[in-house]
């Protein structure tokens, strides 16, 4: 998630901030913080930790202010529950200080102490647009790499008599079993493994997503995010997500998230479609 969205560019694009707390005069005073902060503009609010967890789970957002001390879901464990690789950036506004270790533990980029002075909420949405942009630069140079090591990987393995792979062997119950390629509907990558979905089943193998995407013949598969790979054919449609990633949705009814850079991709092969 960059500031602004996949649609936007880091570099001007307004930040788009959530406020969490159960005292409707520090929302309010968050709120006049931010109409009057450069570049950033509210685009939620809940009053509990469950809410909120509810309003990021929808996307859209880049930063979160947020109470520690709330009913339910504290704001420590919010962060805790929420996960890492799609969070926004969280700046804790509270009127304790004893929470600050564990809040830069979560990787907080700040920690501001009621009553909240303006300037000081403002040079922390600052530092909070420079993570997210450095964030930015770190998922495309890793995106890089995939591609220069799926290039390096294609020149040293052979190539199978014919071209790619036809059937893929898949643990299944304590045995192995002999997957069609064309049987498999998409993959998703798993840290160090893939998990293949096919006829709505799952099966984990151990290989990395690049290294699968090498083996399959990219006429029938497309990476519609660094994480997914779907099978063309099942492709029924791109559906569009407010404040979102679009995604494509497949005959099987799963709904796969599509990559800014990909989804023009995608609706050329939607377009195509009689």
């Amino acid at each position: 998630m960059i500031p602004g969205g996949v649609s936007g560019d880091p570099a001007v694009a307004p930040l788009r901030v959530a406020l969490v707390d159960d005292e409707p005069p520090a929302l309010r005073r968050l709120r006049l913080a931010i109409e009057k902060a450069p570049d950033a503009e509210v685009v939620g609010q809940a009053g509990n930790g469950e809410e909120a967890l509810a309003l990021i789970a929808k996307g859209g957002i880049d930063v979160v202010l947020l109470d520690i001390r709330m009913p339910g879901l504290s704001g420590l464990d919010l962060a805790r529950a929420t996960d890492p690789d799609r969070a926004p950036v969280f700046i804790f506004v509270t009127a304790f200080s004893r929470f600050a270790t564990d809040a830069f533990e979560l990787a907080a980029v700040d920690y501001l102490l009621k009553p909240v002075e303006f300037d000081r909420l403002h040079a922390a949405l600052e530092r909070a647009r420079k993570t997210l942009q450095s964030r930015a630069a770190r998922s495309r140079i890793a995106e890089l790499e995939e591609v220069v090591a799926a290039l390096r990987a294609a020149e040293a393995e052979p190539a199978a008599p014919s071209g790619f792979a036809e059937e893929i062997w898949v643990p299944d119950r304590g045995d192995r079993l002999r997957l069609p390629v064309n049987l498999i509907d998409w993959v998703e990558a798993e840290r160090d493994y893939v998990r293949i979905h096919s006829r709505g089943r799952s099966f984990l193998v151990r290989k990395a997503i690049r290294k699968l995407q090498a083996e399959l013949d990219p006429a029938d598969f497309l990476r519609v995010h660094r994480g997914a790979l779907v099978r063309r054919d099942r492709i029924v449609r791109l559906a569009r997500r407010p404040g979102g990633p679009s995604a494509v949705v497949l005959q099987s009814g799963a709904e796969v998230p599509v990559a800014r850079r990909q989804a023009a991709q995608v609706r050329k092969i939607v377009g195509s479609r009689p």
